[in-house]
């Protein structure tokens, strides 16, 4: 039984079988929902970034270090969602022609909200990328600044060549010969 027509621009109209609509809408979903997962992981990464460089600021090391953890956490889980999403991409992409929808009964999962998904996505990795130069470039001249401290400090005038109690400058032979 044919429930829906797919319209492709080269081609003419296809008829779908309910099981072909069903499992094209579960891809969709599947992919908008994965999709969905990344945007608010790299939201989590942008909220992590910003409070890294109020830390880095601040000179915070041990809250620093800590932030560098769940950053790598998130990276981690970034790319383990990536991994799923390219290969669901490449079979949304052959299962449905560009501004399409796919229709099953009441449930319209439109293909503009999947591209709305990824241009999102695209510009959460463009903020991300550059608040982690940010954070890098405050951690250079922060990491500067502590070097010039521990130079002044290696060259500290009261510091004494030598201590003040030791015991050089006493005679440790005795001419007994006269």
């Amino acid at each position: 039984m044919a429930v829906s027509a797919e319209i492709r621009p080269d081609a003419s109209p296809v008829e779908l079988s309910s099981e072909e609509v069903a499992r094209r809408v579960a891809i969709l979903r599947r992919f908008r929902e994965l999709l969905q997962a990344q945007r608010d992981r790299f939201r989590d990464y942008l909220t992590v970034l910003d409070k890294q460089k109020d830390l880095i600021e601040q000179g915070d090391a041990g809250d620093l270090l800590t932030h560098v953890e769940l950053e790598e956490q998130i990276v981690a889980d970034i790319f383990a969602i990536q991994k799923v999403i390219d290969p669901l991409e490449a079979m949304y992409r052959t299962a449905y022609p560009e501004s399409a929808s796919v229709r099953a009964g009441d449930n319209v999962a439109p293909v503009s909200e999947v591209t709305n998904l990824k241009t999102a996505l695209e510009d959460l990795k463009t903020e991300a990328i550059a608040r982690t130069e940010r954070n890098k470039a405050l951690l250079v001249n922060q990491m500067d600044e502590i070097r010039k401290e521990i130079k002044t400090l290696k060259k500290n005038p009261y510091k004494a060549a030598r201590p003040v109690y030791s015991d050089e400058g006493t005679a440790s032979l005795v001419d007994i010969r006269g």
